[in-house]
């Protein structure tokens, strides 16, 4: 992909590419260790590292006979950026039925005073 944003969403979408995300949030690991919660051969995990490796999220070094991967972390910054674009939208409208709510509230509490 010639987008690197798209190429991060793609590597994204996958539940296995995010939970190895997650695993490499807590620090390396080399590709059996990440493969160990997975019911997948070592080259179908090698496969997601390689979406992952293309879209920046992880690096892989070499140490020895070691090939760490690594998180890549500031490579999701883009992936907040543009989802900062829509958050501040999403929270304003999350207020404002907040405010609706707690209106209805409200009057309801009002009604059943009167009732009684």
């Amino acid at each position: 992909m010639s987008d690197p944003l798209s190429a991060k969403f793609a590597a994204l979408a996958d539940p296995t590419r995010r939970a190895i995300l997650a695993s490499l949030a807590g620090g390396e690991a080399s590709v059996s260790e990440l493969a160990a919660p997975f019911a997948m051969s070592l080259p179908a995990v090698s496969k997601h590292l390689k979406v992952l490796e293309r879209a920046g999220l992880i690096s892989r070094g070499r140490e020895a006979q070691w090939r760490p991967c690594r998180l890549e972390a500031a490579a999701l910054q883009s992936v907040d950026e543009w989802l900062a674009q829509y958050r501040a939208q999403w929270e304003a409208r999350f207020d404002r039925l907040d405010a609706h709510l707690k209106a209805m509230q409200a009057k309801e509490k009002r009604r059943g005073r009167k009732r009684k």
